[in-house]
């Protein structure tokens, strides 16, 4: 699935259509792809995606209940607003919990899973090269979501999720323009060279570089 300059591709792949669109969707408001106080019909979106409407229907619903959409009676679904201070909050918690996390894992991860993280980074560098928003979050996600699982702390890991779900990276369209995204991009390879040389003072550093542009150059208006 890639999704470029706001038009949606054709969804397929092993995963369910309603759990691909959720994906995608949740991407999509992340990013501001989809702008928040806008109603949206799962009609009009199931065109964009060129599916059904009901996975997407679903979907939508499934977002309600994360308090990403929420639902306008006989209208459809419009996408909820985040406060600056809001975003300052959740980027804290995020910095709270991920970096030390993270940090631990430098004296003992192996190489066998820096190498199956390598892909990862790539995916996102891919995305970014292109200009696709969506796909750089969503492979962005899989990245720290996996990174993270490494510490065995599956509760921690659903923490996070739900934290990176609630942020907002409007910046990531300015970077495009810009053609900064890339840079961005390369800072998940940083993280994991950190890692693969076993140094928790500079994976420590290169982590909270990377949580600090999520109000920063990520953010609206971010300085670059």
């Amino acid at each position: 699935m890639s999704v470029q300059a706001n038009e949606f591709t054709p969804l397929a792949g092993r995963e369910s259509l309603r759990e691909q669109v959720a994906r995608a969707l949740r991407a999509a408001v992340i990013s501001g792809e989809l702008e928040p106080g806008v109603i949206y019909s799962a009609p009009s979106l199931a065109t964009r995606f060129d599916v059904s409407a009901t996975p997407v229907r679903e979907a939508l619903l499934d977002l309600t209940k994360t308090g990403l959409v929420e639902s306008v009676r006989n209208k459809g679904f419009r996408v909820t607003e985040v406060t600056d201070h809001q975003l300052d909050g959740i980027t804290e918690l995020r910095a709270l919990i991920e970096v030390p996390t993270v940090t631990r894992l430098a004296p003992v991860i192996t190489a066998d899973q820096i190498a199956a993280l390598r892909p990862r980074a790539d995916a996102i560098c891919t995305a970014a090269e292109r200009g696709d928003l969506i796909g750089y979050i969503e492979a962005d996600s899989r990245f720290h979501l996996e990174l993270l699982a490494l510490a065995g702390n599956e509760q921690l890991v659903e923490v996070v999720d739900d934290l990176r779900a609630r942020t907002r990276l409007y910046g990531l369209k300015r970077l495009v323009k810009e053609r900064g995204l890339v840079d961005s991009a390369q800072e998940h390879h940083r993280i994991l060279d950190a890692l693969e040389a076993h140094d928790s003072a500079r994976t420590e550093e290169a982590m909270r570089l990377h949580i600090g542009h999520v109000r920063g150059l990520w953010a609206p208006g971010g300085e670059a």
